[in-house]
Formats: structure tokens, sequence, C-alpha cells
């Protein structure tokens, strides 16, 4: 670089510290303080290369110890270096590298044998462009996704969230009107950590046990520094560590299942911080639309598995999730039996979906989905490290690839179990959960898919289930499929229930919701007199009424089961498959 070209931006000596973390590498000697001094690249130096000109880069010393460590780092600092960097033992002497630092301004670091060249030449470059990005405008600093994220885990944890980068940059936090401590509120005003808590937290060996793994750390309260209980836990990617995800306790106690949130928000955060760290924010856009095409069976689940890391031959399951209408119907209109006609203008599938009415309140509908797809993601990621969650149209699906041999759907509806009660209890969602059959591998995972919705067609209708198997409610999923194939025929209709329907809709006779209870009670008078609030001489003449208009003979059991078949179908008293949610995926 020329002396006289402005170099790039870069990362400050105290970010690269804090990111390199200790024990792994040590700051021998800083005489003019860290403040003002920035490092805009790395450089390489060899025991058998001649320096060159480091301006404001750090220097990695390799290949060299003691006094030829000494020689180079001396000829590097001379050369512009901001700092440089060399192996050393605990017990070697440090003099001679104070002396060397004294004398040419320059901050020596120590870093220890045992840690490799490559891993810190690459740590350190991806510190500097973090850093760099963090002068880029504020859309490409702190991304929506990481903002829906720390809502959704404030909701589960009852606490405030924040999310920070590996030099401790708050890059998205949840809102917080109530119970916020210093620490917190210095670093969303400054956006990063303030130095003094930050040097605590390493001093406690926070930092430390964050690095180590993907254990939840704890924090307990220090009242005197005006620092609240804390959980905390580190984000990696195999042995990189790219930052963090912290809760403070508010005015009352974390919920019992703040830690597994937070194990499942540190996986969904990951890749979140990858996309953010490496520029291509579609990365998990194209995970997603591969995810519904590969459901679909519009491409080769071996490819599939192959772009997201999955094992193609193990046990993989989908569950199907809906918002449903918070104000759902109690009980069918006077006349009628519960699950008889649906009024005029409801939905096929009953209990409609949000989505089915979105055009009226598309912006809070899609609110609401992002907030259900947030959730998910956080509580599949606890489950499952590979899980992958997409929305499609008024759905949001979740793929459960590589689960143990001999899995069951018990074990997948107990996760779709917490999901919906979470959903109830944290966000105030009314969400259905359908769990498709464990399949033996992804080849087959489209079958476990059109289950799914098959079964949330029906428990979404019904409303008496949050969550269902296709055991659970396996008669009504194949009326449903009879209905769909009825529905593809119209030649395949008696035009003497044809008539009976016309009549009805013409004269409001109630002869239609009469026959429908009466076939539902399996011909028991007396039971569907009481479904429908009659006396039993006003239902019997009702029937002998409609046999009269229509010509259908009610005593005749061939008559009688096509009868109840197309009369479920005209009046859209059970959801009839949805094609939508079997061909095409996310219209």
């Amino acid at each position: 670089m020329d002396e006289t070209t402005t170099p790039p931006a870069g990362a400050g000596i105290r970010q690269l510290l804090l990111a390199l973390g200790e024990p792994a590498i040590d700051l021998v000697a800083a005489p003019g303080g860290l403040e003002d001094i920035e490092v805009c690249d790395v450089a390489i130096l060899d025991a058998d290369e001649e320096p060159e000109s480091y301006r404001t880069h750090l220097v990695l010393i390799i290949g060299a110890r003691g006094r030829r460590a000494l020689r180079l780092a001396r000829a590097a600092a001379r050369r512009g270096a901001a700092a440089v960097v060399v192996k050393m033992d605990p017990d070697d002497d440090r003099e001679t590298l104070k002396e060397l630092s004294e004398d040419t301004g320059t901050v020596v670091l120590g870093i220890r044998p045992e840690v490799r060249w490559a891993y810190l030449d690459s740590l350190v470059r991806d510190v500097i462009a973090d850093a760099r990005r963090a002068g880029e405008p504020e859309s490409a600093e702190r991304p929506a996704d990481l903002f829906a994220l720390a809502e959704t885990v404030a909701a589960l944890t009852g606490g405030n969230i924040s999310i920070e980068d590996a030099t401790s940059r708050v890059l998205a936090y949840s809102r917080s009107d109530e119970g916020v401590d210093e620490l917190r509120r210095r670093s969303i005003l400054s956006r990063e950590g303030p130095a003094h808590y930050l040097s605590l937290l390493r001093e406690w060996g926070v930092f430390e046990r964050l690095r180590a793994g993907g254990e939840v750390v704890r924090v307990e309260e220090r009242a005197e520094l005006g620092i609240r209980r804390r959980l905390a836990i580190g984000i990696r990617v195999q042995d990189q560590w790219l930052g963090s995800i912290w809760v403070q306790e508010a005015n009352g106690p974390l919920s019992d299942t703040a830690e597994q949130a937070l194990v499942g928000a540190a996986r969904a955060a990951a890749l979140l911080l990858v996309r953010h760290r490496t520029g291509t924010p579609s990365d998990l856009q194209v995970e997603e639309a591969l995810l519904g095409r590969m459901l679909d069976g519009h491409i080769d689940p071996r490819t599939f598995a192959a772009r997201i890391g999955a094992e193609l031959t193990k046990p993989a399951a989908v569950v199907a999730f809906a918002l449903t209408d918070l104000a759902r119907p109690d009980s069918a209109p006077t006349g009628s039996a519960p699950g008889g006609p649906a009024s005029t203008g409801s939905s096929p599938s009953g209990s409609a979906p949000v989505g089915d009415s979105a055009a009226a309140d598309r912006p809070a509908f899609e609110l609401r989905r992002a907030e259900m797809t947030s959730l998910v993601t956080v509580h599949a990621g606890a489950f499952r490290r590979r899980a992958l969650v997409a929305a499609g149209g008024s759905r949001v699906y979740l793929l459960l690839p590589g689960l143990p041999e001999g899995a069951g759907e018990g074990i997948v509806a107990g996760l779709a179990g917490d999901i919906v009660r979470s959903a109830e209890q944290r966000l105030h969602l009314d969400v259905r959960a359908a769990v498709g059959s464990v399949v033996e591998g992804l080849d087959s995972i489209a079958a476990s898919k059109t289950e799914a919705d098959q079964v949330l067609g029906v428990i979404t209708h019904r409303g008496d289930r949050c969550v269902a198997t296709i055991a659970d409610v396996r008669s009504e999923v194949l009326v449903s499929e009879t209905l769909a194939l009825l529905e593809q025929h119209p030649r395949l209709r008696d035009p003497r229930i044809s008539a009976l329907l016309a009549h009805d809709r013409e004269h409001e006779s109630g002869l239609v919701p009469s026959v429908l209870a009466y076939l539902a009670a399996q011909f028991n008078m007396r039971a569907a007199a009481r479904l429908l609030h009659l006396h039993t001489n006003t239902l019997r003449y009702r029937l002998k009424r409609a046999e009269t208009i229509s010509g259908i003979d009610l005593t005749d059991p061939h008559q009688c089961l096509f009868a109840h078949l197309q009369l479920l179908l005209e009046t859209e008293t059970v959801p009839v498959r949805d094609a939508s949610h079997t061909s095409s995926y996310g219209h």
C-alpha cells in the first residue's frame, strides 16, 4: 500500500482482543494504549522472508521463536505494523518484547503455541470484515431477521434480549419497556458493550465459557454494579465463535424454558450471522424455496439433502402449522346440527386460517405469520440442529431430518405441542399443528408433508384439537379425500339431492340440516332431534318432507350413503382436501 493512500476501515485492537479472547491471546504491551489503534489487514512474516510495508497491519510472526522472533517483530514494527503477534509460553520472558513495544510504539500480542496460525489469520480477517460492515448503512448492519428473532426469544424467556457479534457489538435487541439495567441501557445506546463491563465479564470468565461450547452461561446479579441476572449462550459454527445471545432478567423471573429457548435461538442465529458476515442474504431464502419444491416433489431429495447437509436415508417428518381465527363459532346456526351445513360464505375448511382472509388485513397477517415462523424456528433449533422452517401461503412448514432410528410421531407431536402452547402463552397466537408420519428418509418426505396438510385441514375445521397426527383423525382425512374425488367429478351427483339442496336454499325449510343430523346420528331419531334441539315429531315430519321433495328413500342404505357424501360436499360441512397445499407450495 502506498504511504499516502488512506487505508480501508478496520477493527480496533480492543475489538480483536475481545473476539480472540483469553487465554488464547494475551496483551504483552501497548505503550500508547488501545483506544486509537486500528488494524486494517493481516500480514504473515516468515523467518525466511524480507519485511515489507505493514502500515496498519496485524503482523503474524511465524516460523520463529525467541531472538529470531524478536528481530522480525522489530522489523515489522519499523515498517508501520499496528501490532505484531508472536508465539510464547506463559513463562517466557516478556521484558524484551515490552522493550520492543516501548521503542517502536507498536502493540505486542502473544498467543499460545497450540493456536494454529491459519485459525488466527481467518478469525482476525472475520473481525475486520465485521468492523467494516459496522460503517455500512444501518439496514446492512442490523438485519431485520435478527430483530425478529430477538423479539421471539424475549417472548419465550420473559427477559430482555440482545444479540451481539464476536466483538460485543450489539446487532439486534428486543423491545424493553421496564426492568432495564445499566449494562443493557449503555450497550444499546452505544451499540456495543461498555469497556468497563466487558472487562469484568472477561475477568469472571464469561467470554471464555461462551467460546467453549454451546452451553448456557449464567451470570448472577451484581446489584452494586447495576447488573441484573443474565443468561447467555455463544453462537458458533463448528469451531468459530460468531457472537452471543444475552437475556437479562427484567422485573420478574425468567421462564422455566428460558435455557432451552436460548439453545434453539443460538442455532437459528448462527445462519443469520453467517449471512450477515458473508453478505449473502439470499441463502436462507434459497433453502426455503428448495424445501418447498422438494416437499412438492419438484426437485430430487438427494439434491436437497446435499444442499442443506442432511442425511438422505435417516428418518424424517414434516409438521404443518396454521394460524386460526380467534373468533371461532361455538355453535351451528339455529335449527342446524353442530357439524351441519356451514353458513353462507364460509370457507371449505371451516374455521379458516387467517391467510384465507388475509386480503382484508394483509400486514397484520404477515406480522403474525412472521412471529409464528420465528417461534417455530427457535423451538425446532433446540430440538434438531438441521431443522428447517419455511412459510408457504397461510401455513408454516417444519422439516425435521435426521431423526433417530425408531422415532415415531409421538416425539414430534410433543415438540409441536410445545410450540402451540408457547404461541398461545407467549405470543397470544392461536395455532394448530399437524404432524405427518415419520418416513424412512427424505426420499419419502413429500408423503409426510401431504399427510400433515390433510390432518391440518381437518383440525382447523373441527377446532377441538390443537395438535394431531394421522392416527388421531384418520377417518376424517379419508372422508375428506373421498369428497375431494367426488368434487373432481361433477357427473357423480344424485339429482334428487341437488333438488333437495335447491329447495332448502329457496325456502330455508331446514330440511338439509335435518337429513344431515339424522344420517350423522346413524338413523337414531331421538339423538338427531337432540342435536337439532327439536322435538322428535318435528324432525320426523321434516324427514318425510325431504323424502317427498327429493324422492330419496332414507331407509335405503345405499341411497343414504351417497346422500350423506353429497350433502357433506355441497354444504362444506367437512373440509375437502385443498389442492393448493398438495401441488403448489407457497402460493
